[in-house]
């Protein structure tokens, strides 16, 4: 940058203007500013009308084109490849990269493609060879003093702060950065924006990030004279958690975005874990509200290298974490996950319900229905946030031991934010009255809509594709492609898998059913949900009952009999037993809402059904 106190600047200007036949190449690193009006008395030639090529505001970048489009070019970073064949031709002996290629690789990787972080590297590299030492990747697995210096020496001291403010945040915008730095006006934060270490992506949430390269530097910064202490990061990683939360609860919309929930966590959790913040409440918040809709979008924290957790943000950062990649694990690993979180005795009173709750439904899909139903017991006990959610838990739960009249008996209680419909659905489907279960679906994916929880009507609308596919297969096709269309990008795991069950039902009587259900059975295994393996094997005995296969049908009575010996999902046996027209071979435990005759006639109406409907179509 020109001391504009001296007459240098004046001077290269006056030579360009007046050698217009002259092609000149000035690189700096600012922008050159002289068609800003507000440098006027300042230079000879200012403003837009002497430089229309020069643009003194940034603005969205053009498509780039072959056609010149201006005079003034932010000269952007190397890709790796270029970084590679960069550092290879540096230096050269005898025509080879004296630049051993690990160490490419270990200076590319951490110059994330800064031009003077390369050349940077190169001067360290030589240096290490004069002292007689053979340079290892290690000694370039660290940022240069000189690269902060160089980047600090063109900023005001209140550009400074700002600068090491942002280096906290993944992304920011005016407000944000304004807010973190503890500053009354945007001024600064404009001014840094205009810098070219600052990266903007105009369709972004928070549109500007520091340079990788350049963050990292100020983050390990041990050599500026005004660097910060420990406390100072300390209460700038304060001032920025509050903002962000800020940004979060007072948001303008009506009730706060799901992606600006999402950003705000991933950020807000990677500052209270790394620089140890106790004040946690608008994180404690926003972790119920990302919760409460099973949409688990990832979020993506950093590796944390100090193994289980030591303090109350580790703690709540590795809750979550565990209960977004449960999607992704087996259960068990979850439970072990969640049960350690717990054992730590860091989580606060608020979330510790969080942790019983997930940890019970991981239990529960692990047909360890003991533990399932204590964990539900003690989060509705609690009478706290996830009470509703655990009453319908315990309801579940006794329809699944064959209980539903305890579990009808629940649903009045439910409301909302128990899921009342998707709990009734569930009972009525069971008892083959798939009318007015598909009924309590709609109604509940209508529910859904209206308090914008897109992961709830995802499941509901799964659930109504399942009531659908055993009456009405036609219908069931355009049913299951919403279902998939709205599970897209929502990472429920057990529901995707419980859509393929529902193509299974869907086509019974026909085709690769049983050839789908084998491949199917794998994927469950691999995603610790034994509890679907009861739907596959109700989807086969309802396939080869259709198909008169008496011998694949009694295989599968057999199968579903071993997978309910627990006594969870032993109605399941039964209706296999009424699809058959088959009487019990004992008595049952299962207690129906209606009498068993009914329930019996109701299931073999639909395997009747489905063969006409299938001698109809040949």
């Amino acid at each position: 940058m020109i001391d504009r106190t001296t007459a240098s600047e004046r001077l290269l200007q006056r030579l360009v203007w007046l050698m217009p036949n002259v092609f000149f190449v000035l690189a700096g690193r600012s922008r050159l500013q002289w068609a800003d009006p507000a440098l006027h008395g300042q230079l000879d030639w200012t403003g837009p009308t002497a430089w229309p090529g020069l643009s003194a505001t940034r603005s969205v970048p053009a498509p780039r084109t072959d056609t010149p489009t201006g005079r003034q070019h932010l000269i952007g970073d190397l890709s790796a490849e270029d970084c590679e064949t960069h550092l290879a031709q540096r230096l050269t002996i005898e025509g080879r990269p004296l630049i051993d290629a690990d160490i490419r690789a270990a200076v590319t990787r951490r110059s994330h493609g800064l031009p003077l972080h390369l050349d940077l590297a190169v001067s360290r590299f030589l240096e290490i060879r004069r002292t007689g030492r053979t340079p290892v990747p290690a000694d370039f697995d660290c940022s240069f003093p000189a690269l902060l210096a160089r980047t600090l020496s063109d900023l005001t001291p209140e550009e400074r702060h700002l600068l090491r403010c942002v280096s906290l945040l993944d992304a920011w915008d005016l407000e944000l950065a304004t807010r973190a730095a503890g500053l009354t006006q945007q001024a600064p934060a404009r001014r840094l924006t205009e810098r070219p270490l600052i990266a903007e992506n105009p369709y972004a949430l928070w549109p500007y990030h520091l340079h990788r390269a350049i963050r990292t530097a100020v983050r390990e910064d041990t050599h500026s004279e005004d660097r910060w202490t420990p406390a100072d990061w300390h209460q700038a990683a304060t001032r920025a958690l509050a903002a962000l939360g800020e940004q979060w609860t007072t948001a303008t919309t009506p009730g706060p975005s799901r992606l600006l929930l999402v950003a705000c966590l991933r950020q807000g959790l990677r500052l209270a874990r790394d620089h140890n913040l106790a004040d946690l409440g608008w994180l404690t918040d926003a972790a119920y509200a990302y919760t409460d809709d099973s949409v688990w979008e990832p979020l993506t924290l950093p590796a944390d290298t100090n193994g289980a957790p030591d303090t109350p943000a580790d703690a709540l950062a590795e809750l979550l974490t565990a209960i977004t990649r449960r999607q992704h694990e087996h259960r068990q690993r979850t439970v072990e996950r969640l049960t350690e979180v717990l054992d730590s005795g860091l989580l606060s009173t608020e979330v510790i319900e969080l942790a019983l709750y997930y940890r019970a439904k991981a239990y529960k899909d692990l047909d360890q229905g003991a533990a399932a139903r204590a964990g539900m017991r003690q989060v509705a006990d609690a009478d706290g946030r996830l009470a509703p959610k655990a009453r319908r838990g315990l309801a579940n739960l006794a329809r699944l031991a064959g209980d539903f009249p305890t579990a009808l008996a629940a649903v009045p209680t439910l409301g909302w934010k128990g899921r009342h419909h998707r709990v009734l659905g569930d009972i009525l489907w069971s008892h083959a009255d798939t009318a007015a279960a598909i009924a309590a679906f709609e109604a509940g994916r209508t529910e859904a809509e209206q308090h914008g929880a897109a992961g709830e009507r995802a499941m509901m609308q799964v659930r109504l594709a399942l009531a659908v596919s055993f009456a009405d297969p036609d219908r069931a096709d355009d049913e299951l492609a919403l279902a998939h269309q709205l599970l897209e990008g929502l990472d429920q795991r057990s529901n995707t898998l419980l859509a393929q069950v529902v193509g299974l039902i869907k086509d019974a009587g026909t085709g690769d059913v049983a050839t789908r259900a084998q491949s199917l059975r794998t994927d469950i295994e691999a995603a610790g949900l034994p509890f679907l393996h009861r739907f596959v094997e109700l989807a086969l005995a309802f396939h080869h009952v259709v198909r008169g296969e008496d011998q694949d049908q009694a295989a599968a009575i057999g199968r579903l009999r071993a997978l309910t010996a627990t006594g969870d999902f032993a109605y399941f046996t039964d209706i296999a037993h009424y699809m058959a027209g088959l009487p019990l071979p004992e008595p049952s435990t299962t207690r129906w809402t209606r009498s068993e005759v009914d329930v019996r006639s109701a299931w073999l109406g639909l395997v009747r059904a489905r063969q006409e409907h299938l001698l109809a179509g040949n």
